[in-house]
This record gives structure tokens, C-alpha cells and sequence, in this order.
């Protein structure tokens, strides 16, 4: 495979209502069938007129553009000062819901498209009708990742291709099967059409030529296929809003799952009792009786130091993978909590033979 990247000049500026299959066609009539054409969700939104007015400067922009990135999440991810990574309505991960006041007039703030799959999907049959030309369409924008400095582009949007390529079921040259692969090559395509398009170079079109011998019927997933479903998800939260929702939990739980029995206050005192000399204050204890390890279960204990809380779990039964991974996240999550509030805890067992493990066993 041999593939270019290739700039398209001379696209201007772009005001709400303006042709953008005619605009680009005009400014690249050397687009051949099978390109890819990348385009910067910016000038998409513009021409759909997703423009926001607020003040030049001062706090009152400040509230306003608060206002507008309340009116644009879902959900708060993380927050850390003045930056809010949130959930779009799309369902899109990102730092200020992508709003942007670059390139645009400084009394006005920049959104993403209502549905950038639709937008395009609107440009690549505007271009096949119009100017006989059928291309795949992405529709990018610039992100940061978890774990990793640096921005890059994505994909928001897309028509002609699949987001993901799949490689599971392949056997590689090895003899081993693939089992997890899957390639956002819609990413892939978006972060290389931003090496020629730039922030500052007023080239907000490229056109990737080579990966695609032909287009593809439409896909009815378009680039939400991109988008991680939240039980599958072990990273949904920032650690403060983790901490937030773990003590949440914790204090709902016991409720949710009717309460604690006599029978486990007497088993959760005597535990407490036996190991109180060799745990930490406000340690949480996780007890196991004969049959199995109880379903969650969070109760307060009279006496014991402020804030320690008993936490009996399991498994949702049956157990399924996908189940698994989500009761490990939750458990997670409930431990980041209570150790952000100072307390302790001993949700994996205690090591056999230890004054811990043999209480845990009454």
C-alpha cells in the first residue's frame, strides 16, 4: 500500500449556510473515486451555523461560556480547575465538549456538529450526485488522550468506509488467532490528514489517497462505533467523580440490597473484634461465610472509628465476562473512594495463616 496525504488550498472562509460540497469540489477538481476526504468538523459546524455569541472577554465570558458547555454535556468525566473533560450528547469523551473559540471571531464560541455521521453522510452524497465523485468522508477534530501529552485528530463523523477494521478471526504469521484486534482506522486516516492540515495554516481539508481501492455501503454505526460502551468501560470517571460516586454507592448499597442480617452483625462484630489489634483503624473488612462470598453488602458498625465500613462482595452470579470486568471496575472504584476518605482495606483476602485471615473465616 502506498498512500498520500494531499493538502486542499484555498477553501477560505466559511460562513453558516455556505455549499461545502461545492466549496471543496471547486478548490480540489483533481478528487478522484476511493479518496478519503478528511474534513475539519470546525467548517462543518459553521456551515450548519453551530455558532455561539458571547463576550470578547472578562467573567462575563466566562459564565457564558460555562452556560454553553453545561447545555453541551451529558455527563462531568473529570474536573480539575478551570478544565472539565465531559461526555458530549454524542457520546464523545473530551475536554470542554469540544467547544472551541479558535479560528472564529472572538465574540463567539465554535460547536461540534449536531451529528457529525449525518453531516457526513449529507457531503459524500452531495459530492456523488453533484460532481459524480464517490469518496469516503470523515468529519475530524482535535482530542487529547488519557495517559499520553499531545493532541491528535479523530473521528467525529463518517460515510463510505467502516470506523473499525476487524481483525479478529485472522490468523497472523505465526498460526495465532487474532482475538481482540480492532483498528480505529477512521483515527487513523483523521490524525493523518492533520500532519498537512494544521492549526494555523487555514487548511481544513486533506485528502488521504491510496488506502481505499472503493467506498462501502453505508455503515448505520458510522464513527459511534468508535464509542465505548460504559459497561465495558473500567475508566468512566475521573478519581475525584470515582470517589464521589464509590461513596455514593457506599452509602446506597446497604439499602438497595435490604440491609444487613443479625446474623452478619454478629459474624461482622466478632471478625472485627479478633483482628481489632492487628488493622488499622477504619480498615473495611471483606468476610466470607461457608456457601459463598455474600452479594455487596456495606453496613456502619456501632463503636467502630468514624468512617469504617464493612463490605461484604461477590460476583453477580452467573457470572458472566463482561460482568466480571464491570463488578472488578465497581470494586475498584469503591476502594479509590475510601482510601481518598483515609480508610483502609482488605477487599483482596489477607494472607493465609494471619491473625486477619482466621477472624475473616468465623
Amino acid at each position: 500500500m502506498r498512500l498520500e496525504i494531499l493538502p486542499v488550498l484555498g477553501i477560505g472562509h466559511v460562513t453558516e449556510g455556505d455549499d461545502l460540497a461545492a466549496v471543496i469540489a471547486t478548490a480540489a477538481p483533481w478528487l478522484r473515486n476511493g479518496d478519503v476526504l478528511v474534513v475539519t468538523s470546525k467548517i462543518v459546524s459553521k456551515a450548519e451555523g453551530r455558532l455561539v455569541d458571547v463576550p470578547a472577554d472578562g467573567p462575563e465570558r466566562l459564565a457564558a461560556r460555562d452556560e454553553v458547555l453545561a447545555g453541551e454535556t451529558a455527563r462531568v468525566v473529570a474536573s480539575r480547575g478551570p478544565t472539565r473533560i465531559v461526555q458530549t450528547h454524542h457520546g464523545f469523551v473530551m475536554a470542554s465538549a469540544g467547544i472551541d473559540a479558535s479560528n472564529v471571531d472572538k465574540t463567539q464560541l465554535v460547536l461540534l456538529p449536531v451529528d457529525p455521521d449525518a453531516s457526513a453522510r449529507a457531503l459524500r452524497e452531495a459530492l456523488r450526485e453533484r460532481y459524480d465523485l464517490d469518496l469516503a468522508v470523515i468529519i475530524s477534530d482535535t482530542m487529547g488522550r488519557p495517559w499520553r501529552n499531545g493532541l491528535t485528530d479523530v473521528a467525529l463523523g463518517v460515510a463510505g468506509m467502516p470506523a473499525i477494521r476487524d481483525h479478529r478471526g485472522e490468523v497472523d504469521p505465526y498460526g495465532n488467532e487474532l482475538q481482540l484486534t480492532q483498528m480505529a482506522v477512521v483515527d487513523e486516516l483523521a490524525g493523518a490528514g492533520e500532519l498537512i492540515k494544521g492549526k494555523c495554516d487555514q487548511v481544513p481539508v486533506a485528502v488521504v489517497r491510496g488506502y481505499l481501492s472503493t467506498t462501502t455501503l453505508e455503515d448505520p454505526d458510522g464513527a459511534r462505533a468508535l464509542i465505548r460502551d460504559a459497561a465495558q468501560d473500567l475508566f468512566s470517571l475521573g478519581t475525584a467523580e470515582a470517589r464521589a460516586a464509590g461513596l455514593t454507592d457506599a452509602a446506597t448499597l446497604a439499602d438497595a440490597l435490604g440491609g444487613p442480617t443479625p446474623a452478619d452483625l454478629t459474624a461482622v462484630r466478632r471478625a472485627i473484634d479478633a483482628v481489632a489489634e492487628v488493622v488499622a483503624p477504619g480498615t473495611v473488612f471483606t468476610l466470607v461465610d461457608e456457601a459463598e462470598v455474600r452479594a455487596g453488602l456495606v453496613a456502619e458498625m456501632p463503636g467502630w472509628p468514624e468512617g469504617a465500613a464493612l463490605v461484604l462482595g461477590s460476583a453477580p452470579t452467573p457470572v458472566e465476562s463482561i460482568g466480571l470486568v464491570r463488578f472488578g471496575a465497581d470494586l475498584h472504584r469503591l476502594r479509590a473512594a475510601l482510601a481518598a476518605e483515609g480508610v483502609g482495606s482488605t477487599l483482596l483476602p489477607p494472607p493465609p495463616g494471619s491473625p486477619a485471615s482466621a477472624a475473616l473465616a468465623l
